[in-house]
């Protein structure tokens, strides 16, 4: 039997579920004078976050770190379900289903390493960014042409949005 295509899954996603280390930043850590672990997230990233969320997406955050500064820029967003900490990806993403009454077929996570394994196989869409380990790119239906925190959420949220017909749909056509 033929695999589908990666674009037969857009249509019927609802749920953008995603990791942040490696995902929403570039996996990195700098680490200030003071012991502060300080992430770098992308902008572009950020805007489609709250697109989706403004086009009545489910957004969620699973993460294992546990950066509060990262907590208040996706709450900046508008996403409320954030979920730093965590070191059972799987039963988290359970309490989520149930709570919101999201079938697993409705839903993308995009992750990047290890941690995510057993997450993204509870999923429709798991997809990954360019340079996810290995493991994560054999199991991604999708793996995005950008890398961890340059760009892949925007990507993904785009593809999904465009095919759904709601990606910058109301923007005016004039030009000031």
């Amino acid at each position: 039997m033929e695999e589908k295509s990666y674009k037969e899954f857009l249509q019927h996603i609802t749920t953008f579920v995603f990791d942040v280390d490696g995902v929403l930043t570039d996996g990195t850590v700098s680490i200030s004078t003071d012991g502060q672990l300080l992430r770098k997230m992308n902008i572009k990233d950020g805007y489609a976050l709250k697109t989706a969320v403004d086009k009545g997406y489910n957004v969620c955050i699973i993460s294992g770190g546990s950066n509060e500064g990262v907590r208040k820029r996706l709450r900046a967003l508008g996403i409320t379900d954030i979920h730093l900490g965590v070191q059972h990806k799987t039963e988290t993403l359970d309490e989520y289903f149930d709570v919101y009454q999201i079938k697993p077929e409705n839903a993308l996570y995009m992750g990047d390493d290890i941690p995510d394994l057993y997450v993204m196989q509870q999923v429709g869409l798991p997809a990954c960014p360019q340079d996810a380990v290995p493991e994560i790119k054999a199991i991604s239906k999708y793996i995005s042409h950008r890398k961890g925190g340059k760009g892949c959420v925007r990507d993904v949220i785009e593809q999904v949005l465009r095919v759904q017909g709601k990606w910058n749909n109301n923007l005016d056509a004039r030009v000031d």
